[in-house]
């Protein structure tokens, strides 16, 4: 759900999170999380703010389970593949600019350059079958 940007009067240049990321793990042995309160993004993108409710479910972001891979890129950005999931699938925007909204996100959350470039090409990569099987 977008919200009025009026809704985020103190929200940075370049995007921010309003609320930080409360969640659970669904089951002992699943991936899935699920969000205990909702997590409120600004994106300077979108001048909007994105809300990801309460309830909503997510697999965070899906990084192969490869040694150095996983070292490097996992459980990096929560709350930025929150946001892109929720986008992905709700359609609220184009793919594309899902993607770039999960690299400002991904700023947002401090991860540098170095990480977050590979990231989010990751996403414009192999994320195409993940959107469209939202639609």
């Amino acid at each position: 759900m977008l919200a009025k940007p009026s809704d985020a009067p103190l929200a940075q240049p370049g995007g921010e999170f309003l609320t930080k990321l409360r969640d659970e793990r669904v089951s002992l042995f699943g991936k899935d999380r699920v969000l205990l309160a909702p997590l409120t993004y600004y994106s300077a993108l979108l001048a909007d703010v994105v809300l990801v409710p309460e309830g909503f479910v997510t697999d965070y972001a899906s990084v192969p389970r490869a040694p150095l891979t996983y070292w490097l890129f996992g459980g990096i950005g929560d709350e930025a593949a929150v946001v892109h999931d929720y986008l992905y699938e709700k359609g609220i925007v184009p793919r594309e600019v899902a993607d770039v909204i999960y690299g400002e996100a991904l700023t947002a959350c401090g991860v540098p350059t170095w990480r977050r470039a590979p990231m989010v090409l990751a996403v414009r990569m192999f994320g195409a079958s993940r959107y469209l099987e939202q639609r």
